[in-house]
């Protein structure tokens, strides 16, 4: 019997994928547990259509988070911060001060997460930091740290 699988099953393959299995592991198991339904030719379309809407859906996204990530791109980020013994910076910047500032300042919706900073800024100066935006696209956003 064919199957299509509507959730990743270990030893059979991933979601949405048409395998062949045996008859009595499909009614007993696979249909019973909700895994996958039989491939009749309804089914087939109703998966085909899936995956069509899948692919404009991620599509969409990727354009999204191309546009975003220009938009990032062209701004710079104003932090100050006081200014400790030879003029470096008193404490850190984190991720979390400088998603809070893009937020403020250009109404930027980003993740602390999303930033890929290694270690906080420590000092005055410019810096680029790059944004996870999406699994395809990193943006680059502009940060400059001056003494108040």
């Amino acid at each position: 019997m064919q199957v299509i699988l509507l959730e990743d099953v270990k030893s059979l393959g991933k979601k949405g994928e048409i395998v062949k299995v045996s008859d009595g592991y499909a009614r007993n198991y696979v249909i019973p547990q909700k895994l996958g339904v039989e491939a009749t030719q309804k089914n087939k379309n109703e998966l085909r259509n899936q995956q069509k809407r899948d692919s404009i859906i991620a599509q969409q996204q990727l354009d999204e988070a191309k546009a975003y990530a220009g938009k990032i791109g062209k701004e710079t980020v104003q932090l100050t911060m006081k200014a400790g013994e030879g003029g470096r910076v008193f404490g850190s910047v984190s991720s979390k001060e400088i998603v809070t500032a893009a937020k403020q300042q250009f109404g930027f919706e980003l993740d602390k997460k999303k930033l890929q900073m290694p270690e906080p800024i420590k000092a005055f100066g410019t810096y680029e930091i790059p944004v996870k935006l999406h699994p395809q696209v990193t943006g680059t956003l502009k940060v400059s740290v001056k003494e108040q």
